[in-house]
Parts: structure tokens; sequence; C-alpha cells
């Protein structure tokens, strides 16, 4: 694993991450004016909406903090927030796919939030354990939770009646229920309806088969750093889900997330992993809809989370880095998370927000109550790109005829030689 807070073009910027982010300090600075915070993040929909409301409620609610928050597509932000930083032109706050955290975290362009999350008073206490989990790199949290949800699974309610199945409730009943709905009318081996969409590569928010191997006891790579791809457990689940496909033909083989979407809100399969946006999707296909936790594995029920995190960089001066612990503190209060995530669309960050505070978003609401199955997605990962490319040549070869043990064990071994460059 690449070692941390390595020299690198920032690193006149990276001097201030000595100091971390803390809660102690006052904001307001001496000559009387409030503290200014410039803010990206990449939330174009209803969540982009709430979320700058939100901002310009805090603005409001004290006068030693302005935080002014912009709009930019995330390939924006990731293309150009480095060289901003290094120009002293980039934003104190700044919202990232935790992915990149540990690859901005080993360039010095972030500040940990340690300090933050130790204060009694900081409200951190009440955070989805997992969620936090997106953002630790090395031990230290660089990161706290923006947006997190598991995937969950959207089902077709018509087509269930139809074929008078059960939602499924482990991997058994789900491949039952997947043959149930499989249909192959003119028997020509190529059904006219799927019982599941089950992308086999680039799925969404790469989370599918983290999501399976964690269900069936396996891991791809430790927190640390540790790759355990080829495992008993893993060959066991590649094996069940390629059998799966392959012989039942619940799935066809050779899908992308995308691709699943499509054949999910076209009406040709009856069951799909995805995240809280299908919900709208289907609605607009004319699709009645259900959404269900997935099914639970030999190891349980884990569903990897589709997050956005908010970091602070390496700009941030520490009367800056309070004045945004300020609002951290203030964002995670309970109204907030309901206002959030009634707003967003996304399930509540906190541990004090029940389903039924969010009952009148049923989407929410559901994906609330799913909320403990959430699993970070590769925490503290740098390559994790290079990762789950190789983990989708593994998946998409087994569902295709390829031998589950002998992929994996290859990948192991290109993912091992990634993390030791």
């Amino acid at each position: 694993m690449r070692k941390f807070l390595a020299v690198t073009a920032l690193s006149t910027a990276a001097v201030l991450a000595l100091a971390g982010c803390g809660g102690g300090t006052d904001p307001a600075p001496a000559d009387g004016q409030p503290i200014e915070i410039d803010f990206w993040h990449g939330y174009t929909e209803a969540d982009g909406k709430v979320l700058d409301d939100l901002v310009a409620e805090f603005n409001a609610s004290q006068d030693d903090v302005v935080i002014t928050p912009s709009t930019k597509p995330w390939a924006t932000i990731l293309d150009t927030v480095l060289p901003a930083l290094t120009s002293k032109t980039g934003p104190q706050l700044l919202a990232l796919p935790p992915e990149n955290i540990p690859v901005y975290a080993s360039q010095g362009a972030l500040l940990p939030l340690d300090e933050w999350y130790d204060d009694a008073d900081s409200g951190a206490g009440a955070l989805n354990e997992q969620a936090v989990a997106t953002g630790i790199v090395e031990g230290e949290r660089f990161g706290a939770p923006l947006s997190f949800t598991p995937l969950t699974m959207i089902y077709n309610k018509t087509l269930f009646e139809e074929a008078g199945v059960e939602v499924p409730a482990t991997w058994d009943e789900w491949v039952a229920a997947a043959k149930a709905l499989t249909v192959d009318d003119d028997g020509d081996g190529t059904p006219e309806q799927y019982g599941l969409a089950l992308a086999d590569h680039a799925s969404v928010g790469n989370g599918v088969w983290m999501s399976l191997f964690k269900s069936g006891g396996g891991d791809v790579v430790t927190p640390d750093g540790e790759v355990v791809v080829d495992s008993p457990e893993n060959v066991a689940t590649l094996s069940y889900w390629a059998d799966a496909v392959r012989n039942d033909k619940i799935s066809p083989a050779g899908l992308s997330g995308v691709d699943t979407d499509g054949l999910f809100s076209s009406g040709k399969a009856a069951m799909k992993l995805a995240g809280p946006w299908m919900a709208s999707v289907s609605e607009g296909a004319g699709i009645d809809y259900g959404i269900a936790p997935i099914p639970a594995g030999p190891a349980g029920a884990a569903a990897s989370a589709l997050a956005v995190d908010l970091t602070v960089t390496s700009q941030a001066s520490e009367q800056e880095q309070a004045a945004i612990a300020q609002f951290l503190t203030w964002f995670y209060q309970k109204d907030n998370m309901i206002t959030w995530s009634l707003g967003s669309g996304w399930p509540p960050l906190t541990t004090d927000v029940a389903a039924s505070d969010v009952a009148e978003n049923p989407v929410v609401s559901a994906l609330t109550d799913q909320s403990s199955l959430g699993v970070a997605l590769l925490p503290g990962v740098i390559p994790s790109t290079d990762i789950l490319t190789e983990l989708d040549t593994a998946t998409q070869k087994a569902l295709a005829g390829d031998d589950p043990a002998t992929l994996l064990a290859a990948a192991q071994s290109a993912m091992t030689a990634t993390l030791a460059d």
C-alpha cells in the first residue's frame, strides 16, 4: 500500500494538514468579519437544491461563518480541484466520492477530521459507522459522510403477482424466484423475460459483486491493503451465481449496470440491484416497483453503499477548519438530517433518524430500514479503480463460462501487484 502524505506539488499546502480539522478553535476572526468558506459539490438535481438550501439556512443561523456553495459536474471537480488548490484558488470544503479520498490524501490535498470526530460535542457519534468508514485512510478520518445508501433490490410487483412469487430473503429463494420469473415461451433458449438483471461488470457504484462477495463471507481488499479476493468463500460465491446465469439462464451474461437499468425499465427483467434513482426511472417507465433488502447469502446480507463524503482541503486555515467543524456539527443535527433525506432521496446519515421520521417518502423510508446493511466499498484503497477493473474481468469471464477459481487466482496476483506499485 502506498504511504500517505507523500511529497507532491501540493507540499506547501500540505503543511496545513498538521493541525487537522478541529472543533475547539473560535471561527470568528478578530476583525469581526465572518469566515468565508468555498464549498464545491456535484449534486445537480433535487439533492443539490436541498443541500444549497441547508447551507443558506446554516449561514442565516449564525454570524461567524458564510459558506458559498458552487455546483460543478463531478468530472469537472476531479479534473480541476488539485490544480486549483496548488494555485490557492480551490475550495476549503469539498464533496468527494470516497474512492478519490485515498488518492487526494496521499497527495496532501486533504486534512484529517479526527479532532472533530473526537470532540464529544460534535455529534459525530451518531453517524452511521460504515458511512464514516468510507473516508478512513490508514486509520485517519478524512471524510464526513454526505450521502450513503446501500444497494437495494428493485422488483416488478406486477410480474411477481402474475407468477405467484414471494419477495426473496435468501440467495436460494432469490435464484428460485428468478427461475420462476424467467420466461422462454418459444423454447429457443433465449428468454423473453428474465427473472434477474445481474450486472457482471461496470455495475452500479461498482458495488454489485462487492455486495455478493461480502454476503458470501468473502472480501476483495481489506482496509489495511491485504488482497483477499482469492478465497474459498469467493470461489463459492462466484461459482453459485455463474451457475445460475449459465445453467438456469436467470439473467443474460455480459450486462453492465446501465444494461440492467434498461432491461428492468423495459419490463424484461423482474429484479435488479440498484440505487434510489431507480425508483423514479421505474415510475417514468410505468413499472409498478417494490423495494426490498438485498437477499442474504451464507454470511448474511451486506450491500455495498453508494457514497459521497465531505472533506476539508489543505487550503483551509485553522480558523476555516474550525468554521467547517461548526457547520458539520450543525448539519448532522436530527432535523437537518430529516430535511436532507426527504429532499435528496438519500437515507439519513445518523442513527437517531428512524424510518418513521421520513415516512412521507416511501423510498427513503425503505432505504432507512436497510441502512444497517450498508458496507463501505474498498475503504482506504488508493488504486480502487484498478482493483475494480480486475474484479470486473473475473466476474464477467466467470459468467461467460470461464473457471471461477482460476479467474480469482489471477485477480489475486494482479491486485497484489497493483497495490505493491
